[in-house]
């Protein structure tokens, strides 16, 4: 089944431009030097010929993200982890959650480990409280991720990753996988990345960082995993597009905002 892969955002947890920095990537006339915080939507067309979303990170750009990719709807979320530059722009899925709720008199499915949907359940009180009574709050429901999950015929396999001393997740969906916020891969998690076409993996620049992939880090995975495309993400502003992609091997480049690939599920 054809899809499409869409990078919503693709910089770090403070973007770029950077707040208060006049570097030359923050100063830098090139679109693709702008990068809101990270995310992906997963776009395919189901048996029944329906349109299918899903979105995996919804940060704080979500809302001007979604109306720049056109999102038309959202079918389901999967969060990495609880970090404010993934999770902040959770409220936003209102207007996509009543949809949902109309269409199906279900709320939108959330796809979360138990860390995750504790800091969505705090941050979030007056939409998941049991007690909650905001009349117009989302129409969400936490769900437990578990090894594999069925959203609309399409099997989303979830890859458990390092960020520091912190466990996050991954995700594979058909030929390709997501994987953002990587500072290490467990030797079982590269079996479930094998034979992959699509490989979109975390660098955040050349200088080691404690809880991130360098770029000659994720140069070493993408290597071993040996997806034929691998795209970059989670870029921070000490990357140029241009500068830095020159300086990539073959089937290796950044990603940038608004870029779609084809993915087969």
């Amino acid at each position: 089944m054809d899809a499409t892969l869409t990078f919503l955002g693709t910089g770090t947890s403070m973007g770029v431009p950077t707040l208060g920095c006049g570097c030359r990537v923050c100063t830098s006339a090139d679109p693709h030097d702008r990068r809101l915080r990270p995310s992906v939507a997963l776009r395919w067309t189901d048996a029944e010929a329906a349109e299918r979303v899903v979105v995996i990170d919804t940060g704080p750009d979500f809302r001007q993200q979604a109306l720049e990719a056109r999102l038309g709807r959202v079918d389901a979320v999967f969060y990495t982890h609880g970090h404010a530059d993934h999770v902040l722009g959770m409220d936003d899925l209102r207007p996509f959650s009543f949809a949902a709720f109309r269409r199906a008199g279900e709320p939108l499915p959330l796809y979360a480990d138990p860390e995750t949907t504790g800091v969505l359940e705090r941050v979030f009180d007056y939409t998941l409280s049991p007690q909650a009574t905001y009349p117009t709050r989302a129409k969400v429901q936490l769900l437990p991720l578990s090894a594999d999950t069925l959203v609309h015929g399409v099997d989303f396999v979830h890859v458990p990753l390092l960020h520091g001393e912190m466990e996050i997740s991954g995700f594979r969906f058909g030929n390709a996988a997501y994987l953002t916020d990587v500072s290490a891969i467990p030797e079982s998690s590269f079996k479930l990345l094998e034979g992959l076409d699509v490989l979109v993996l975390s660098a955040l620049r050349h200088a080691p960082h404690p809880s991130h992939a360098t770029v000659e880090q994720a140069l070493q995975w993408a290597g071993r995993i040996g997806a034929r495309h691998t795209w970059l993400t989670h870029i921070a502003h000490d990357l140029g597009h241009e500068a830095t992609n020159r300086t990539l091997p073959e089937g290796v480049r950044l990603a940038y905002d608004g870029l779609s690939v084809p993915v087969l599920l």
